[in-house]
């Protein structure tokens, strides 16, 4: 993209545009000196920007629109910005122009003038003006909109006028705004060239399944690109009063757990280990585990898997919608399915082989044997065949895990949609075994045990290795109880997940996918934590 400017721009700050705002983005000595001398410093800062690991190139603007209503009008911008390893992603960026001095330095994006008014440009969502605006829009949206700029209400908003609204607090990868302390807006931010995930599922189990826990559909903002793709640029779902996340809630369920080895007493080496993958009911527990984990937490888990098995339900019952109707393994998944694993462990092996040096103990024991036994883990892989399958595959949430489900006095409400970051938008929506979300429950499950053990290590008298093999004896009731509710709900809906040799061949599968996944992750942001998808690797590779 060409740097030079034009001799009719005064070089000096601000920059004066003898044009009106309502036709700024037409002018193209604006558009060059927005994207080439402002935004990449601006972008770079935003903690929904995802490409901080690689090396911005360029930005260009791949489509812009108006977001107005009667005389205020805004620009939302699709930015396309490309990186120097070529390849490139997109981001939603709405843009307002405000003169009042009292936007911190950090909202503002250029100090210019227009019109000889002096002011800044912003990020729209900053300007509460700018959220009324996309509120009411939605409130006012009219069945079969055919315009570019699509504005939808689902007949559960039953919404009152503006009021208020705030951000939602620091999210990573969106901005969602509170509105009236009832409503979620949620501005994707990393745009794809596709319905998001997250609006269709939320759409589909809210209106046309009547899912009750998940924060019901309320309406969303989306735009026809110029291949007549629709992009969507904002999800509204009812805010659900909550105690926090599940993540949050059994870490301090386990915290007791672990204090209860010390408190009564408990020998470690004599607590009763259960089988694998064997389902368990409450009463199937030994007296000696009830003792040292108590009701709650396994009555807790019961409930977690009954919503879990609904929301399956409720995915695998479609027979009009084809983009949810169930289906058989066959061929041509199982090529997607290989190639893409086999391309992300290797490489995870490159990633455990680099980092080596950062680990020690039984990370890095875990780490030689992943090492050595890395064409058995490569051969598991490879080992999926899928004529010997009689289970059906679904639409599944994807990203699965304790920290994308909400606490609500003894219940469980799931949200977030959107399916694994690392993946494209077309993998996100390709039909999965429902296991494959339990699995990654289950890993969750791990991550919790080990995570409260790291974070309460000073607190507790036993050694890290007693606490971890206390933790992988609750692992496995964890996994039994919820198996025992589970596959009775999905089996009493005529959900087909196959037989047990199947289920647990499917779920040790997809648990050793995700372990993998993980593994990356750890081995770049925080190597001491690696020993948690290594020990959940060699779990399953051991047995």
């Amino acid at each position: 993209m060409s740097k030079k400017k034009s001799n009719t721009v005064s070089l000096k700050t601000p920059y004066n545009f003898d044009v009106r705002w309502e036709e700024i983005m037409e002018n193209e000595d604006f558009v060059k000196i927005f994207l080439s001398d402002v935004l990449e410093k601006y972008i770079i800062k935003q903690r929904w920007y995802g490409g901080k690991s690689s090396k911005l190139k360029y930005i260009e603007l791949s489509e812009y629109f108006r977001i107005q209503q009667n005389e205020e009008v805004y620009y939302g911008l699709i930015l396309e910005v490309n990186f120097y390893e070529a390849f490139y992603q997109h981001y939603f960026l709405p843009i307002a122009f405000v003169s009042d001095e009292s936007f911190a330095n950090d909202d503002r994006i250029l100090p210019l003038s227009i019109q000889n008014q002096e002011g800044f440009i912003i990020d729209a969502i900053n300007l509460e003006a700018f959220r009324r605006v996309v509120f009411q829009r939605i409130l006012t949206a009219v069945p079969k909109d055919r315009t570019r700029v699509q504005y939808k209400k689902s007949s559960l908003f039953d919404g009152a006028e503006y009021e208020s609204s705030k951000f939602m607090g620091l999210e990573q990868s969106n901005t969602s705004i509170i509105y009236n302390g009832k409503y979620v807006l949620k501005f994707f931010r990393r745009i794809y060239a596709d319905r998001n995930p997250d609006y269709e599922m939320s759409r589909f189990l809210s209106e046309k399944k009547d899912f009750k826990n998940t924060p019901a559909y309320l309406g969303s903002m989306q735009i026809k690109d110029q291949e007549n793709t629709n992009i969507t640029i904002a999800l509204m779902n009812e805010l659900v009063p909550n105690q926090g996340d599940a993540w949050d809630y059994m870490l301090k369920e386990f915290d007791k757990v672990f204090s209860n080895l010390e408190f009564k007493t408990i020998d470690i080496r004599a607590l009763p280990i259960a089988a694998r993958f064997e389902r368990m009911h409450i009463t199937d527990i030994p007296p000696q585990i009830i003792d040292w984990v108590g009701l709650n937490v396994f009555l807790k888990i019961q409930t977690l898997a009954k919503r879990t098995a609904e929301m399956h339900i409720a995915l695998g019952s479609e027979f009009e919608d084809t983009s949810f109707t169930p289906t058989r393994f066959n061929g041509d998944y199982t090529v997607w399915l290989k190639n893409r694993l086999l391309y992300q462990f290797q490489n995870r092996l490159n990633a455990v082989e680099n980092n080596l040096h950062k680990l020690e103990g039984l990370a890095l024991e875990l780490a030689n044997e992943f090492l050595e036994k890395k064409n058995e883990i490569r051969k598991r892989f490879v080992n999926f065949d899928w004529t010997k399958l009689k289970g059906e595959r679904l639409r599944v949430h994807g990203d699965y895990h304790l920290g994308q489900i909400l606490v609500r006095d003894d219940d469980f409400y799931i949200l977030d949609f959107e399916g694994e970051p690392e993946s494209t938008i077309r993998d996100r929506k390709v039909k999965q075994p429902p296991l494959k979300d339990v699995a990654g429950l289950f890993r969750s499950f791990h991550y919790a045990i080990y995570a409260t053990i790291f974070n309460n290590m000073k607190s507790y008298k036993h050694t890290q290795d007693q606490l971890f093999e206390a933790g992988e004896v609750l692992y496995r009731y964890l996994k039994n109880v919820f198996l025992g509710t589970y596959v009775v709900e999905i089996q009493n809906a005529n959900i087909n997940i196959g037989y047990n040799q199947e289920r647990i061949f499917l779920l040790k599968y997809a648990m050793l996918e995700k372990a993998v996944y993980e593994l990356g992750y750890e081995l770049n942001s925080r190597p001491l934590w690696a020993v948690i998808p290594l020990k959940g690797i060699s779990n399953i590779i051991n047995h």
